[in-house]
């Protein structure tokens, strides 16, 4: 899709120009004409990291040049990059480079460097992407929901799902449904849910949400492939898409039973769109 990958470098090089100051997620994902939720999303299947991942590795990288470059204060490094104390600054300094700042400056200390990333689709072989767009209408879903951030959403929910099952008989739904819904574009709330329908009783500790009508980009997959599939559509569908562009700020995680014959959850991986204008 032209014009999205270059987008997206451009919130990276944005990011770059100003690692020195405050950097807000609306703004950077602004740079690539994405919301926030959908600009982490993306990021992650390109990068294999986080925003704040990457952020982090790109300081500390040019944190670690000035301290063996420069005549300066590790106070000054600190403050220059975004932390509040020498003692902070430090822990996360030898977190990533293995040494303390005051080590990185001693002959032959051993630094990591993490350079600036540059986004770049190539095609490597076709791989198959099986997907249908429908419309469905509106329609409610009842579950317990708990709030995740972008930065840790990958090991927590899991935990989540883990904690849920463990219950047994005793969850009040079965679990459809995993409904990852924006809050402010850092933070959203995952849901685990079943449909819900108005003449049944919502079970204790449960909650319903209306889900809006919407055109939905469709992918089937396993849980074998269901990252590998996550990644794909967000690495190599999206960028390829034409006529339409992404829509809402949700998206939803349908676990089936086993088709006859298999093992395997059948799952699907539901992309809200909108016709392109």
């Amino acid at each position: 899709m032209k014009g999205w990958i270059e987008g997206f470098q451009e919130s990276i090089d944005f990011i770059e120009e100003n690692l020195t100051d405050d950097l807000d997620i609306e703004e950077i994902a602004a740079k690539a004409a994405l919301s926030p939720f959908y600009y982490q999303r993306i990021f992650g299947a390109l990068c294999g990291m986080t925003v704040a991942e990457y952020i982090r590795a790109r300081r500390m990288t040019l944190a670690a040049t000035e301290l063996i470059g420069k005549d300066v204060k590790v106070i000054d490094i600190a403050v220059r990059y975004g932390y509040d104390s020498p003692d902070s600054f430090a822990k996360a300094f030898q977190k990533f480079h293995g040494v303390t700042p005051s080590g990185a400056r001693e002959p032959g200390a051993a630094l990591r460097s993490f350079a600036p990333m540059h986004i770049k689709i190539t095609m490597e072989g076709g791989t198959m992407l099986d997907y249908r767009i429908v419309e469905k209408a509106p329609f409610t879903i009842v579950g317990v929901k708990r709030p995740f951030n972008s930065d840790t959403s990958y090991q927590e929910v899991p935990k989540f799902w883990n904690e849920w099952i463990a219950k047994g008989e005793d969850r009040p739904i079965m679990g459809t449904f995993g409904v990852c819904i924006d809050c402010n574009g850092k933070d959203f709330d995952y849901w685990i849910a079943d449909l819900y329908f108005p003449w049944e009783e919502i079970p204790e500790g449960c909650e319903t949400r209306v889900i809006p009508g919407s055109l939905w980009a469709q992918f089937p997959c396993t849980l074998s492939n269901l990252q590998d599939t996550n990644t794909k559509i967000w690495s190599e569908w999206l960028p390829a898409l034409k006529g339409y562009s992404l829509a809402g700020e949700y998206d939803i995680e349908v676990y089936l039973p086993p088709k006859e014959g298999s093992d395997e959850m059948n799952i699907f991986i539901w992309v809200p769109l909108k016709k392109a204008e």
